[in-house]
């Protein structure tokens, strides 16, 4: 196993991990997000340093995350089933009785006329 430190662009975070081989650029990685989930991530650079002790060459990953991988946010959950509350009228003042034939002049007061 080879321990080679990942330094993550996307989340700008480094951390070392233990691969079989070294990646190569342009190749892919699954990695796991600070959430917990799996994204999959691109090689951008791959690197070599020599180490402080020996005459040891030590690898370092430069990754991005894939283009499209999260570019959407995960859908919302479903709300609960929450049933819609009872729409209440307000009761409202009935329109008054219309005298079927009714006038658009006020009335006016006749005064009897003596003679």
């Amino acid at each position: 196993m080879i321990e080679i430190e990942v330094q993550n662009e996307t989340h700008q975070s480094q951390e070392r991990l233990r691969f079989a081989a070294v990646p190569r650029i342009g190749e892919g990685l699954r990695l796991r997000e600070p959430d917990g989930c799996w994204a999959s991530y691109d090689v951008l650079d791959v690197w070599y340093q020599k180490a402080e002790y020996g005459d040891v060459w030590i690898p370092f990953l430069h990754v991005c995350m894939t283009v499209g991988e999260n570019a959407a946010p995960p859908p919302p959950a479903e709300p609960a089933y929450e049933p819609t509350p009872p729409v209440y009228e307000v009761p409202r003042p009935r329109p008054q009785a219309v005298p079927q034939f009714a006038s658009l002049t006020p009335q006016q007061e006749v005064a009897q006329c003596r003679t």
